[in-house]
């Protein structure tokens, strides 16, 4: 009869990972009860303020909302479905943001890896970015209508500069021993900048479109606000009109769960492009 000595290095290392696990579900789930109590309580105390101190007629209240947001998606909106809305106003985000990123990404690394063009390109860069976008938003209707043109390019335009600027610093924080050790090794320059300018910098880039993505809605809504035929911009200028309050809550939360769900997508794009990262070791405990 054999005993394996492993056994109790086994059964404390299993211990040990239990302990871990345990604590962070505790965690985990004292993190959600404190979210959602805080939640039920800022709207109960809304909800009671509403109804005997403020106004509802200016500021709302959770039930109005609630009910604004069950005739949008049981009966519609004045502009037909609401996922027509939601649908027309997620296309101007997603392509301007595809769009705005790309430039950002592109034009980030090229400017950063070449000293002679971003101190050419410099002063007109930040002239372009001083513009405020909402006069851009103006002008775009102008030149290309209500459609869909007019707000991809207000996405882009804010898209743009959230990608490029941290596009550009990426690429200038590469380490310069690999790229000599790069060239020494005969490297051309575009394998230079595809196998350790892009990867150093994918980090910085990919930081930047959890911002970027946020920009970009906020584009949509600012191009539908201004000027649309359809979308979630121009149920909330239609709420403006009509003093419904409740109605532009309930869009401020559409947008909202858009933002959410599109943050959870960038975070798990984000946590597969960069396996190649050390992990950082978390102390439940701690609760870092």
């Amino acid at each position: 009869m054999t005993t394996s000595t492993a056994s109790p290095t086994l059964r404390t290392v299993d211990g040990e990972k239990n302990v871990l696990l345990a604590a962070r579900r505790r965690r985990l789930f004292t993190t959600w009860a404190t979210r959602i109590g805080i939640i039920v309580v800022w709207l109960a105390a809304w909800e009671a303020t509403a109804t005997w101190w403020i106004d509802p007629f200016f500021y709302s209240k959770p039930s109005a909302i609630a009910r604004r947001l069950y005739e949008w998606f049981t009966i519609g909106t004045d502009f037909g479905s609401i996922w027509l809305q939601i649908g027309i106003f997620l296309e101007e985000a997603v392509i301007g943001f595809v769009i705005g990123a790309v430039a950002g990404v592109l034009l980030g690394v090229v400017l950063g890896r070449s000293q002679y063009l971003a101190d050419v390109l410099s002063p007109f860069i930040k002239a372009a970015n001083a513009v405020p976008r909402i006069v851009l938003a103006s002008l775009f209707i102008i030149w290309f209508g209500l459609g869909l043109s007019s707000k991809v390019a207000t996405v882009v335009v804010l898209v743009f500069f959230a990608v490029f600027f941290n596009a550009f610093t990426g690429a200038r924080e590469v380490d310069r021993n690999l790229i000599n050790n790069a060239r020494i090794l005969g490297a051309s320059r575009l394998q230079i900048l595809t196998t350790i300018v892009l990867p150093s910098a994918t980090s910085w880039i990919l930081s930047s479109l959890h911002t970027a993505f946020g920009f970009a809605l906020i584009g949509a809504v600012v191009g539908e606000y201004a000027g649309a035929e359809k979308g979630v911009g121009l149920l909330i200028a239609n709420a403006q009109g009509t003093f419904d309050s409740a109605g532009i809550y309930a869009a401020m939360i559409i947008i909202t769960v858009i933002a959410l769900v599109a943050e959870w997508g960038i975070g798990w794009l984000e946590s597969r492009l960069l396996r190649w990262r050390p992990s950082m070791v978390t102390n439940p405990a701690a609760g870092i």
